[in-house]
């Protein structure tokens, strides 16, 4: 009776195992290579699949995810015979597992190889002033490269990037003490020609100022002329109009003579000799009214 019993646990045990090894869950992102008697078969897609146990096999998973890998800094020498380290970052996605798993053994030190290979047949050509300004260019050079190799193997470069170019210590103290002297010498430029600016500046200032003021004193002149010669029109016109004498005129003299006297800067004056003719007309003309 209990041999009943063993053959079905035996058989339950079996049937669990098999059906254990027939199921296969693929997450998302990745994919299965099922060899079947040790060749390939088919490739697993993501979710359930069944599998023939003990005839099938599956193989590691292959991450269909864009990676990001970056490589240690590799020497290379330009072509002005100076070695620069230059670090890489390279962005890569596998189209194809079943090449991925079947082209190459390890695709990832295959790119890595493939990069350092064309790094130095593009950098061997430039000098180094050339690889610190070219990075685009370089970078656009090793994806075609590496996109066209890595093809085959079912991996596809999406983007490479120096992520660093470090030249010797020599060289890097040599380019600073010519950055510093550029600077320098763009300071002093700077400086000279805010200088320059300044004293054109001051100095068209100061000729416009001179050009307003002696156009104030021009225009000042002409009409304090104006004001003085209409002055005298109205004077003349009066004393033509009043008909005056000799007598009046000679009074009017005398009092100008005393507003001459008492002015700020007059140290010294003259008595005009017409003066003593102006008295005697004065004289008479008392005398007469008298």
């Amino acid at each position: 009776m209990w041999y009943s019993y063993l053959v079905v646990g035996l058989l339950v045990l079996i049937f669990g195992v098999v059906l254990v090894r027939s199921i296969r869950i693929v997450p998302q992102a990745r994919a299965g290579i099922v060899e079947r008697l040790g060749r390939f078969n088919r490739v697993l897609g993501p979710g359930l699949a069944i599998i023939v146990p003990f005839v099938d096999r599956l193989k590691p998973l292959v991450d269909m995810r864009e990676r990001v890998v970056s490589f240690p800094p590799q020497p290379v020498i330009t072509e002005d015979n100076l070695v620069v380290s230059i670090d890489t970052v390279i962005y890569f996605q596998v189209t194809d597992p079943k090449s991925a798993s079947y082209e190459i053994v390890d695709f990832i030190q295959g790119i890595e190889q493939l990069t350092v290979t064309t790094l130095r047949n593009v950098v061997g050509g430039l000098d180094l002033e050339a690889v610190l300004t070219s990075r685009d260019s370089i970078n656009s050079v090793l994806r075609g490269v590496l996109d066209e190799a890595t093809g085959k193997w079912g991996v596809r470069v999406n983007r490479v990037e120096l992520k660093a170019i470090d030249p010797p210590p020599s060289v890097q103290e040599s380019m600073e003490k010519q950055m510093r002297a550029e600077r320098d010498k763009r300071a002093a430029i700077l400086t000279a020609e805010g200088e320059k600016q300044s004293q054109i500046l001051t100095a068209e200032g100061a000729r416009q100022a001179e050009i307003l003021r002696a156009e104030g004193d021009a225009q000042a002149a002409v009409l304090r002329a104006q004001g003085q010669s209409e002055a005298i029109e109205k004077v003349f016109k009066a004393i033509h109009d009043a008909d005056a004498d000799d007598q009046v005129l000679a009074y009017q003299y005398i009092q100008q003579l005393k507003e001459i006297a008492n002015g700020q800067a007059t140290k010294i004056w003259m008595i005009p000799a017409e003066l003593s003719g102006a008295a005697a007309k004065i004289a008479e003309a008392f005398k007469s009214k008298g």
